[in-house]
């Protein structure tokens, strides 16, 4: 089941550091900074990683879901968050929500993401949301794993395996984030119509 020992390619994120307090709190301190315009710049960040496996697979779909209650979901079909089991025999996640994209946290040259706005990384999203739920499907494995104002409040859950791949990001933003601006669908929707590897779907149940 996967690779053993501690993977030394840190080309996007540290492994040896499951949980950045100290990055964390630096983005809760400035919510207008990391997430400017509202709920739509998290949602772009999640999708970000959606759309770069999409690219990596000739394609591939994903569907945004806005629920009643303020949260949003953002699922894909990707081949789901990379594990890794170490010499003690414990399953450890490649640590994106809770740790720096070392690509683009802070690079002077980070992309912008379709609203105009840098792209930071998924670390913003939980650190920015009141509770975050990362469903990773993945053929050596399914779990999901809940955290509250950004820390993990739960292990790994093993979850039943459904003969499906990818990774669902199901979160509620920050009040500090939802005063900034409310999720457009229209708005959502031309800032994702533009990407060439990956079909966008928008389902609005508020």
């Amino acid at each position: 089941m996967g690779q053993t020992g501690t993977p030394r390619n840190n080309t996007t994120h540290d492994w040896a550091s499951q949980v950045d307090v100290d990055h964390i709190e630096r983005i809760r301190q400035a919510p207008a900074l990391f997430a400017p315009g509202g709920v739509g710049h998290l949602i772009l960040e999640v999708v970000a990683y959606a759309e770069e496996e999409a690219a990596a697979n000739n394609g591939g779909r994903c569907r945004i879901t806005l629920h009643a209650d303020g949260s949003v979901t953002v699922s894909d079909g990707g081949r789901g968050t990379a594990t890794v089991v170490d010499r003690q025999g414990r399953v450890v996640k490649k640590p994106v929500m809770v740790s720096r994209d070392l690509r683009f946290f802070d690079a002077p040259d980070a992309p912008c993401l379709p609203d105009g706005h840098p792209r930071r990384g998924m670390s913003v999203v939980t650190a920015l949301s009141e509770w975050l739920v990362h469903t990773n499907r993945r053929d050596n494995g399914s779990w999901t794993q809940r955290y509250e104002h950004a820390l993990p409040v739960t292990d790994l859950v093993a979850i039943t395996a459904d003969g499906s791949t990818g990774t669902a990001v199901h979160f509620r933003p920050a009040e500090a984030v939802r005063v900034m601006g409310a999720v457009k669908v229209d708005e959502v929707q031309r800032w994702t119509a533009s990407s060439p590897h990956l079909s966008v779907e928008v389902n609005d149940l508020r």
